[in-house]
């Protein structure tokens, strides 16, 4: 025979007392600080959105997500108007879902654009 038998070795090595946990504390430290990093501002950002959006009113004066500025005229549900101009003195209306609004203006400054 060419190839030896091979067998296990009779002396164990010496068990882990942790029972390798020390093997996943670096994935559980990674995730606490993608958490406090990451998705813990995200949601934050996302709630305070949430709020401003839920505060607006009509004559607010807004900017869209796509960078067009507007004062809202009509506030429904899920959707609301924005004037966006006049033209020859008939405004020129946009029907957007709410969560198209990107920020909230203060008072007067569609004037100073």
């Amino acid at each position: 025979m060419l190839i030896s038998n091979a067998y296990a070795q009779a002396a164990g090595a010496a068990a882990d007392p942790t029972g390798g946990l020390m093997g996943l504390l670096p994935i559980v430290m990674m995730f606490i600080v993608l958490w406090f990093i990451m998705i813990r501002p995200q949601m934050k950002k996302a709630k305070e959105h949430q709020k401003m959006v839920g505060e607006l009113a009509k004559g607010d004066e807004v900017i869209l997500s796509s960078g067009i500025a507007g004062r809202i005229t009509k506030i429904g549900e899920n959707y609301l108007t924005v004037e966006i101009s006049l033209v020859k003195d008939t405004p020129v209306e946009v029907f957007v879902q709410k969560n198209a609004i990107g920020a909230l203006l203060p008072k007067g400054s569609l004037k100073n654009l």
